[in-house]
C-alpha cells in the first residue's frame, strides 16, 4: 500500500466531477491512506455527505457548525491534521475564492489555515478553464505554492470535447504517490530501537512461561518508522511474524534477560526507544535442566518458585541521555490510572494504553485501539484501527512531540 499512513484531507467542491471523488476516496484508502472529507455546500447538490462518511469512516465537514447541536468544525485543527490537502474537483468558483482568500465556506477557511502542502485537481468546462480569469487565478495559486494536477481532455458535461475534465482518480493517486516519494523523510538518520513480541521463561527444556503476544504491533511500528527514514532495530521474542520493510534489522531472543542484554548494547546510540514487547514479569527461580516428569510429583501438583525479571523499560530509562522513550500498557482495570502511574514511575516521555476490555484490541489481533498519554498529562484517544494505521498515528505523534 503505497500511501500507507498518509493523512489526506480531501476537499470536494460543487461540480459534476464530484462523483469521481467517491472512487478517489476508495482508491486512497485502498493504498493505505487515511482520508477525511470536507465539502462545499454546493457539492451536496452533486453527491451526498453520507457517501463520503461511509467510505472514509470519518464525519464529513460541510458547514462551520452543526445547527442541531452547535458543534463547531474547527478549520484550524483540520488544516493541521493532513499531510496534504487535495481539492478534487476544484471548480472555477473554488479556485477563484482560493486565489483571493474569500473564506465563506469551511473548505476555503481550512485552506487558508493549512500548514501542509495543498494540491488541486481542476474540473470545469473548456471555455471556463481557458478563460483569462481562471488562468490568472491558477497562476496566483501556483505562485502561492499550490500544486496543480492538470485537467485532462475528453468529453465534458456541456458536450464539448477538450481540456477541463478532472484527472481520473487513478491518475491522481499516482500523482500523490510520486509526490510523497520525493518528500524529505521526517526521521532520516534517526536511530530507533523497538522491542516486540513475548518472552519465554524456561521451566525446563520443554516448557516455559509466556504470553499471547504476536509482535504485530512492534513490527508495524518498525515499518512505520522505517518509512520515515529511520534506522530501525527490533529486538523481539519468539514470534511468527516479521517486519515488511527489509531495511529493518531484527534480533531474535527468547528470555527477558536476553532481551535486556541486547537492548543495552544498542540503547546508547538510540534516539527513540519503543518498548512494545510483552515481557514476562517473572521467571522460574530454578529451571530444571531436564524435563520434569509427572512421576516426580506423586501428589499430582507442581509448585514453581518464581523470581522477578529485570524491568527492561525502567532499567533503560534510568540510563537515558538523549533518548525519547515510549512504553506500552496493556490493562484490564483502572486503565488510565495504571498507565499514568507507569508513565511516571518509569520516567517515560509517552505511554500507549491498550485495554483488554476493548473489542479488537490487544494480543493476536490485526487491529488495535489506543490512547496516548504523555508526561504533561495530555491524553489523546483513537478509534479502533488496523495496527498498521495505529503505528503511523504513534509515529506522527512522536514526530510532533520531537518538533514541538
Amino acid at each position: 500500500m503505497s500511501l500507507q499512513g498518509k493523512k489526506i484531507l480531501l476537499g470536494v467542491s460543487g461540480g459534476i466531477a464530484a462523483y469521481k471523488s467517491a472512487l478517489l476516496t476508495r482508491l486512497l484508502i485502498k493504498q493505505g491512506a487515511e482520508v477525511k472529507v470536507m465539502m462545499t455546500p454546493g457539492a451536496k447538490a452533486f453527491i451526498g455527505a453520507l457517501t463520503f462518511s461511509t467510505l472514509s469512516k470519518h464525519p464529513v465537514a460541510v458547514d462551520f457548525y452543526n445547527e442541531s447541536d452547535g458543534t463547531w468544525n474547527n478549520h484550524v485543527t483540520a488544516g493541521m491534521w493532513g499531510d496534504i490537502i487535495l481539492i478534487a474537483p476544484a471548480t472555477a468558483n473554488t479556485i477563484a475564492k482560493m486565489s483571493v482568500g474569500i473564506s465563506d465556506n469551511f473548505l476555503i477557511t481550512t485552506y487558508l489555515s493549512a500548514k501542509c502542502p495543498v494540491a488541486i485537481a481542476p474540473a470545469m468546462d473548456l471555455d471556463m478553464w481557458q478563460h483569462k480569469a481562471t488562468q490568472g487565478n491558477i497562476r496566483t495559486l501556483k505562485n502561492n505554492g499550490v500544486l496543480v494536477i492538470a485537467p485532462e481532455s475528453g468529453e465534458l458535461a456541456s458536450g464539448l470535447i477538450g481540456e477541463g475534465r478532472m484527472a481520473e482518480p487513478e491518475h491522481i493517486v499516482s500523482w500523490l504517490e510520486d509526490f510523497f516519494s520525493t518528500q524529505p523523510k521526517r526521521l532520516s538518520g534517526k536511530r530507533v530501537l523497538i522491542t516486540a513480541g513475548p518472552t519465554y521463561e524456561a521451566i525446563d527444556p520443554v516448557r516455559f512461561i509466556g504470553n499471547h503476544s504476536s509482535g504485530k504491533m512492534g513490527f508495524a511500528l518498525a515499518d512505520a518508522f522505517a518509512s520515515e527514514g529511520a534506522i530501525v532495530t527490533v529486538v523481539h521474542g519468539p514470534v511468527t511474524s516479521s517486519p515488511q520493510n527489509t531495511a529493518v534489522k531484527t534480533v531474535g531472543v527468547t528470555s527477558a534477560i536476553e532481551m535486556l542484554d541486547n537492548c543495552q548494547q544498542i540503547f546508547p546510540e538510540t534516539d527513540i526507544f519503543i518498548a512494545a514487547a510483552a515481557v514476562a514479569d517473572y521467571t522460574p527461580a530454578q529451571p530444571s535442566d531436564k524435563k520434569i516428569k509427572k512421576g516426580d510429583n506423586p501428589d499430582e501438583t507442581l509448585n514453581i518458585s518464581l523470581k522477578r525479571n529485570p524491568d527492561i523499560l525502567k532499567t533503560l530509562s534510568s540510563q537515558r541521555n538523549k533518548q525519547f522513550i515510549v512504553g506500552f500498557a496493556l490493562e484490564t482495570d483502572n486503565e488510565f490510572a495504571n498507565a499514568a502511574k507507569k508513565l511516571r514511575e518509569k520516567g517515560l516521555d509517552m505511554i500507549i494504553l491498550n485495554s483488554m476490555n476493548d473489542t479488537g484490541a490487544g494480543f493476536q489481533h490485526d487491529t488495535n485501539k489506543i490512547s496516548i498519554l504523555d508526561k504533561f498529562d495530555n491524553q489523546i484517544n483513537f478509534e479502533l484501527k488496523s495496527k498498521k494505521a495505529v503505528a503511523f498515528d504513534i509515529v506522527n505523534h512522536i514526530i510532533n512531540k520531537l518538533n514541538a
